[in-house]
């Protein structure tokens, strides 16, 4: 009997530690070889407090260089932009690049061109805006822009939660959490919330990641200062409240062991 009492609560063990796979797998509804074409798109614009570098180049590297100022140091001009926002050519390295914080009017103070006004305005938009301008000065100048602190945060159930800070202009939930280690099996995968932050008001998004709709979700791209929260499932929730009260352990063991001799009794 004292057997048949042990194989009825580890079978209860098991089935309350069990986890179901449709909790866990992520993009669980996708088919093999499956295409879909993304309609998804999403371009960052600066906001307050962002922090842009810019470098002005031209053929006559000694007309860019007033526009290109900075304190202790001298700029290494480039000789073209790739398009991604980096720079090509030759110049010296280890040189740093000029960069202009974003303040609250969403304006940057600009050599000679003075105050602009880029809040609002995407990486592009902003680089059109200041050839535009050059143009008076320099003859067909180059430009390039890029934000040098996009930054996101990770919290709740993933190896490494914190806040991480990349050079790129964008970045997706699947990339941030891989940053982060990817979630625990503690975590919901099918209820994770994306809190963004646009003129004082937070929007809160709640995504599907074991689904293959989060691709058009409009918050599979991170925006700037995104925070990405990933909640505990029900078991994990359980277990903390269970690990915080040592007699609730000791009540429960109790009442399934009674539960199980009650049944064998009968």
């Amino acid at each position: 009997m004292l057997r048949r009492i042990l194989l009825l609560l580890l079978f209860f063990v098991s089935i309350l530690s069990c986890k179901a796979p449709e909790d866990v797998v992520y993009f669980q509804d996708s088919k093999n070889l499956e295409q879909i074409s993304s309609t998804n798109s999403f371009t960052p614009v600066f906001k307050v407090d962002d922090i842009v570098s810019i470098l002005v180049s031209a053929t006559d590297m000694d007309a860019a260089r007033p526009f290109n100022l900075m304190q202790g140091a001298s700029v290494s001009l480039p000789s073209s932009d790739d398009g991604s926002g980096g720079t090509t050519g030759s110049g010296g390295s280890g040189v740093s690049e000029p960069t202009y914080l974003i303040d609250e009017e969403g304006n940057i103070d600009f050599p000679v061109l003075g105050k602009l006004e880029i809040a609002g305005l995407t990486r592009i938009q902003v680089k059109d805006l200041i050839k535009e301008k050059l143009k008076v000065y320099i003859n067909d100048p180059i430009v390039s822009v890029r934000l040098k602190n996009f930054k996101f945060t990770v919290i709740g159930e993933v190896s490494n939660p914190g806040s991480y800070t990349i050079p790129n202009e964008r970045v997706t939930i699947i990339e941030a959490l891989g940053m982060a280690g990817d979630m625990t099996i503690k975590g919901k995968r099918g209820n994770v919330m994306v809190i963004r932050e646009s003129e004082g008001v937070n929007t809160y998004h709640r995504v599907d990641l074991t689904s293959k709709t989060i691709f058009e979700s409009p918050v599979y791209y991170l925006a700037q200062n995104d925070v990405l929260y990933i909640e505990p499932n029900n078991s994990q929730v359980r277990t903390s409240k269970t690990n915080n009260n040592t007699f609730g352990i000791v009540l429960s063991v109790i009442g399934v062991a009674l539960s199980a001799l009650a049944f064998i009794v009968r």
